[in-house]
């Protein structure tokens, strides 16, 4: 009679190949990230700057990482409605924040927030930045940067700014300037950026925090006088403009930041696919020529640094909305 014990230690040693097999299997299947479509929360209507960078970004990181990124626009309450989504979605990166300054304003603003701006989500990193630029109306008795601060020492609360709103980046951002100036002029909250450009232009109001796109089309006709840049360093598009730093306020910056955020919780390997697809992304020349041609600044950082910078301007916010007693009405 044929002794069975080889032919059943073929047996046992095949199933554990093919339990091996399955073994190796599960965890590459599981590293395979992303696997279905991606959802991009932007916290602003479709059409502006943010949402245009956000729909830029999301083809890159479609075609790099092979998967889909759909933008979904949710805007509403500062961006409160937007962010309080993502700070409840599974912590799986399926669903992304694509935020702006909002996130560390609103803490600020809206005290009693359900979600908290730092421990619910995980930084990934930044995309891209868009510097403000102080901005005159053609009427005023002065052309640069030392002029309006002049006028405004010798005419406390004589001279007006404009803003999108009460709590908006250009409110706060023109708050901290006079802070820091030790200046006073009278804040006129708009319900949008539009509106405060046509009264800058119609001569309504005589500052205003604009951006370099909206405002330069204005400039050779004179209704509209460029002061100071608030970024770091100089643009490149209207390079003979200084910046507010080198014109007596160090330090000083203003920026429309664009960065991304997952929900706390999400996979480390998750975060870290990501941010290197991002750092890809901006060094691409490609990718930066289109920014500038939109005229938005490329910016790159680790999520440390990033989470660094929020964790900044949470505090650097609070103080700003406390001493200028900032509302949300």
């Amino acid at each position: 009679m044929p002794c069975p014990y080889p032919v059943r230690r073929a047996w046992l040693h095949a199933a554990a190949c093919l339990a091996a097999g399955v073994a190796l299997a599960a965890p590459a299947q599981a590293a395979r990230y992303p696997s279905r479509p991606v959802t991009l929360v932007v916290p602003f209507s479709a059409g502006g700057s943010v949402d245009a960078v956000a729909r830029m970004l999301a083809a890159q990181l479609g075609r790099r990482l092979d998967a889909q990124f759909v933008v979904e626009n949710v805007p509403g309450a500062g961006g409160v409605i937007s962010t309080q989504r993502v700070a409840r979605a599974a912590p799986d990166g399926y669903t992304l924040l694509f935020t702006t300054p909002n996130h560390t304003i609103n803490p600020a603003i809206t005290p009693r927030l359900s979600f908290d701006t730092e421990k619910d989500f995980a930084p990934i990193g930044l995309v891209a930045q868009i510097p403000e630029l102080l901005v005159a109306s053609g009427n005023q008795p002065f052309d640069d940067f030392k002029g309006f601060v002049d006028f405004a020492r010798k005419n406390p609360g004589k001279l007006t700014y404009g803003s999108a709103g009460n709590g908006t980046l250009p409110h706060v951002t023109t708050e901290l300037l006079l802070q820091r100036l030790g200046i006073q002029v009278v804040h006129v909250p708009y319900k949008g950026a539009a509106p405060a450009l046509n009264d800058l232009l119609g001569g309504q109001i005589a500052v205003k925090m604009d951006t370099v796109t909206t405002s330069q089309p204005h400039f050779a006709s004179g209704r509209i006088k460029p002061l100071a840049i608030a970024s770091a360093k100089r643009s490149a598009l209207l390079p003979d403009v200084p910046t507010i730093a080198e014109s007596g306020v160090p330090g000083y910056e203003g920026i429309l930041w664009l960065g991304v955020l997952a929900p706390a919780g999400t996979p480390r390997e998750v975060i870290d696919a990501l941010h290197r697809t991002m750092a890809e992304i901006g060094k691409d020349p490609a990718w930066n020529s289109q920014l500038q041609a939109a005229g938005v600044e490329p910016r790159t950082s680790t999520p440390e640094d990033f989470a660094a910078m929020i964790s900044a301007e949470i505090r650097q916010w609070k103080d700003v909305v406390r001493r200028a007693r900032i509302t949300a009405n």
